[in-house]
């Protein structure tokens, strides 16, 4: 007898075998918030007025910045420097025919060099600069060795002289009526006498008595239009026949006291040089001289007639310009300390 139940099972079996496989489509990909997927199955759609939901924000890491290091610049002590270059010497008041040069305590010095007859190296130092004086059989490194040995004093006397020609040129005489310059030590005002009333001719020097501090007066006899230069030479001509008659005097009164003779008086218009004296008794002094005091003016006739005993600058000389003049070296300073003005143009 057939088995009703096992046929019926058959049956079944056979028919599920026959029907069509249904197509499999893709699911959606989840949601890059999703990090589990649903494990549920879905057993129906979701109805359509639904709105998918919205995705749930993940934060997003940002990176946190790294601090770079910065490299620490080397001191510049510690780099290797080049040495500075040295700073180019000073130069003094180079002798305007200057022949020879030398590097003297840091100051370029140009200085004339004259060979002569004599028997040592002589230095001298006037406005125009240095003169080097020397024997013709030494040898340019031992002059220069010399002039090494004074720098000092070649340096100083330069420097003083450049100071004294500033402080002369600064006092320069203005060549006009009521004009003012020294005059023995005292200013001297320079009157334009047109109407002649006191100098009749020439020029006339008159003391006025009208206040203890007034000045002496020079009275020209010059015409209203006369011009800076006739001004300048009628008062030089004047100085200088004034200077002839206040150095006979003086030289008269000096030559007794020392023992000794001039024979002859020239006078000089140099720049510095204010006297000199030769062996044969002649004696030359610089009539510029006159704006000093009387005091000064005596300083240096008594040294010019005591180079007629002792013709050097040893102690033995300023021992006999002590024996008239006793206060000379104080004399001798302020005739360096006080420059003449200058009288080579008409201002």
């Amino acid at each position: 007898m057939v088995d009703v139940r096992r046929l019926v099972q058959m049956a079944l079996d056979l028919w599920e075998r026959s029907e069509p496989t249904a197509a499999v489509r893709p699911s959606p990909p989840a949601p890059a918030a999703v990090a589990v997927a649903d494990a549920q199955p879905v057993l129906a759609p979701a109805p359509a007025a639904a709105a998918p939901p919205a995705p749930v924000p993940v934060p997003v890491p940002v990176p946190v910045p790294v601090p770079v290091p910065v490299p620490v610049p080397v001191p510049v002590a510690a780099r290797p420097t080049a040495p500075a270059a040295p700073a180019a010497p000073a130069s003094l008041q180079a002798h305007p025919v200057a022949n020879r040069s030398i590097l003297l305590q840091g100051q370029r010095v140009a200085y004339l060099l004259q060979r002569a007859k004599r028997r040592s190296i002589g230095f001298v130092v006037s406005e125009d600069g240095l003169v080097v004086r020397a024997p013709r059989w030494v040898t340019q490194p031992g002059i220069d060795e010399a002039l090494q040995d004074k720098a000092g004093w070649i340096v100083r006397k330069i420097a003083e002289m450049q100071q004294r020609r500033a402080s002369s040129l600064s006092a320069s005489i203005r060549w006009e009526d009521g004009a003012s310059l020294p005059f023995l030590g005292q200013p001297l005002q320079l009157v334009v006498d047109s109407e002649q009333r006191v100098a009749r001719s020439g020029a006339v020097w008159r003391v006025e008595e009208e206040a203890p501090d007034s000045p002496s007066r020079l009275y020209l006899a010059l015409p209203p239009s006369a011009g800076r230069t006739q001004i300048r030479d009628l008062v030089q001509a004047w100085f200088i026949q004034s200077a002839r008659q206040h150095f006979l005097a003086r030289l008269a009164h000096f030559a007794p006291l020392l023992g000794v003779h001039y024979t002859s008086l020239r006078l000089s218009s140099a720049e510095t040089r204010w006297g000199s004296a030769k062996s044969d008794g002649s004696i030359r002094l610089n009539w510029r001289l006159m704006h000093y005091a009387p005091a000064v003016i005596d300083y240096v006739v008594a040294h010019e007639l005591a180079h007629l005993r002792v013709m050097d600058h040893s102690p033995r000389f300023w021992d006999t310009v002590a024996e008239v003049v006793p206060d000379h070296r104080a004399l001798r300073q302020q005739l360096k300390d006080m420059p003449a003005p200058p009288w080579d143009r008409a201002a």
